[in-house]
Parts: C-alpha cells; sequence; structure tokens
C-alpha cells in the first residue's frame, strides 16, 4: 500500500526514538488546493488508531492510515529529501493528478474554453487581465487569472459575480468555478 524508502524509514526511527512513549506515524491526506494534494504525516501514541484505519508494518515502525486516505495512498512512497533549508518528506502519489497535469478535454471544456476566450478574456483585457481555463473535474471549472487580475484585491469578486455568474447561466451543470491563481505573485494588478 505504502511505502518508505530506507532515508524516510530512517529518519522516522530517528524521530521515534527521541519519543518518550511508543508512537506511530499517521499518514492522511488533506483537503487542500487543487493544484497540489496536502500530506499529513504526524507522530501519534500508538493507541490512537481509531476505528477503520488500515495499519501497516513499515519495517520498524506502526503506521496508521484513515480509511478516507487509504485508497488515495495506495502506491504511494514516502521520501525524505534533503535541501539547502534542511530536509523533509515527500510523497510520490500516482494515484493524485493534479488539477493542470492535463490540459482540459471533453466537449463541456472546449465550450467553456471558447466562452473564456470569446466573452471573459476580452472584458478582462480592459483590465490588463485575463483568464485562461486549467482543468474541468467533475463540473467544476478551474481557472488560472493573468495580468492586472493576478494579485488584483477584487479578483475574488470578479470570478464570483461574474465569471462564475456567467458559466452558470450558460452552463447549468457547472457547480462551481474555482481560482487556483498564485495571486502573491502578481506584479501589477488593476486598481
Amino acid at each position: 500500500m505504502l511505502t518508505f524508502t530506507d532515508k524516510a524509514r530512517e529518519q522516522l526511527l530517528a524521530f521515534m526514538a527521541d519519543e518518550e512513549t511508543p508512537v506511530a506515524l499517521r499518514v492522511a491526506v488533506q483537503p487542500g488546493s487543487p493544484l497540489a494534494p496536502q500530506y499529513e504525516l504526524s507522530l501519534v501514541d500508538e493507541s490512537d488508531q481509531q476505528p477503520g484505519d488500515t495499519v501497516l508494518d513499515a519495517g520498524g515502525f506502526t503506521v496508521l492510515v484513515d480509511e478516507d486516505s487509504a485508497s488515495k495512498l495506495e502506491g504511494a512512497t514516502v521520501h525524505w529529501i534533503e535541501g539547502v533549508h534542511g530536509g523533509g518528506f515527500q510523497v510520490e502519489n500516482p494515484n493524485l493528478n493534479p488539477v493542470g497535469t492535463d490540459s482540459p478535454s471533453g466537449e463541456l471544456a472546449q465550450q467553456i474554453a471558447q466562452v473564456i476566450e470569446t466573452r471573459i478574456s476580452p472584458a478582462l483585457a480592459a483590465h490588463g487581465g485575463g483568464a485562461s481555463l486549467v482543468d474541468v473535474r467533475d463540473n467544476v471549472v478551474y481557472l488560472q487569472l493573468s495580468g492586472g487580475c493576478q494579485g488584483c484585491g477584487m479578483a475574488r469578486v470578479t470570478l464570483k459575480q461574474g465569471i462564475e455568474r456567467m458559466l452558470k447561466e450558460m452552463f447549468p451543470e457547472i457547480v462551481e468555478v474555482v481560482d487556483v491563481t498564485d495571486h502573491s505573485r502578481g506584479t501589477s494588478p488593476y486598481y
């Protein structure tokens, strides 16, 4: 199910050796950004096993995985990565395909892309901004804003009251429009 590289195992055993009572490693997939799944690895008391947990022997320590995360971690590998600022755990997971990994496809995605290109982007261009379709999954539209929209304090309003409203009126099957823009990188938002 879930494997650990030798370096990750050694590091975990070293962390566990510092604990006063026997501990296990709890691993969970957290809801987070659709662009990058978040993983929680935490040392817990060995008695912290919950109903529905999958219990694994990882070669020297016990791993507890909650019921919701178990299928998402099937075939995943935990690595220990050394960097300039220290080390950390990294999960390589073949099961999760972050939004934006593949080009949007399907009839709905093509129709939405056409609306973005012909109606939404020209309106945003008046303020030096733009929008591009990143993905459509389970009737959720993922957009990335650019130019004057990236970092703009009104981006959320534009997205929810403008873009989302327009797209939902045109495509009633759309559940939500999600902004996946890194607004901290915007250099000249429109004010």
